[in-house]
């Protein structure tokens, strides 16, 4: 995917309806208050930027977006608690409820396939969370022209992959969620209420997974998400 530089200056104009047509209104999602609040001082400093609603779980994030009109949402991959999936289960149900609105995403995920995978599903932006804030007003200017933004450090992990040899049997999206949940700690019985699957299916999606990558254990499985940037 061919990245261009954004424009420089803040985007100072709404996408969709609601309020100021010279505010963008951003809905800011991250399980960590000290994250959210960092994040919106610095937004906040920008002329024509305003956070006009903040969530800190997926229920959060969709009740929101049902109350507010906003133009894009910055939220965090990984939120867990309450009883809507997070993650790309998260993300697909954001396109296909408002497909209008652009999408950034913030995750610690490092590998290459994972952030891939976030990519098709569709979002605007992709930002690693060490990267430098003033990213995130970059990425903003970006989508508000209806650009994709990949921030420096995913361009680097990509650029690295790059030439890298595929596994031969790639996990798919649905294995690498499966994966990646057991993997911050929840059971299958409870993967498989928060993904609205049955426990067979997950635990099938789970072991086809541990066999493409030849794991044997669960802590086999363990050690390759901390290993390969799987947990976000």
């Amino acid at each position: 995917m061919p990245y261009r530089d954004p424009p420089r200056k803040p985007p100072q104009a709404a996408t969709d309806g609601g309020g100021d047509p010279h505010t963008f209104r951003i809905l800011l999602a991250d399980d960590h208050p000290v994250v959210r609040s960092g994040v919106r001082m610095l937004l906040e400093r920008q002329p024509g930027m305003t956070v006009v609603a903040e969530a800190a779980t997926p229920d959060e994030l969709f009740a929101a977006m049902a109350r507010e009109p906003v133009d894009v949402v910055l939220t965090d991959l990984s939120m867990p608690g309450g009883a809507v999936a997070d993650g790309l289960s998260m993300l697909g149900r954001l396109r296909r409820r408002w497909p209008s609105v652009p999408v950034i995403v913030l995750t610690m995920a490092g590998n290459a396939n994972v952030l891939r995978t976030i990519l098709d599903s569709g979002v605007q932006g992709l930002l690693n969370k060490s990267d430098a804030l003033t990213e995130l007003t970059l990425a903003l200017g970006a989508v508000a022209h209806r650009r994709t933004y990949l921030g420096t450090g995913i361009r680097r992990l990509l650029d690295a992959a790059e030439g890298v040899a595929a596994p031969r049997m790639p996990l798919s999206p649905r294995e690498t969620e499966v994966l990646r949940l057991f993997s911050s700690g929840l059971t299958v019985s409870e993967i498989a209420r928060r993904l609205e699957r049955s426990v067979k299916t997950v635990s099938r999606q789970k072991m086809d997974a541990m066999a493409k990558l030849g794991l044997r254990s669960d802590l086999d499985v363990y050690a390759y998400a901390r290993e390969h940037g799987l947990l976000s």
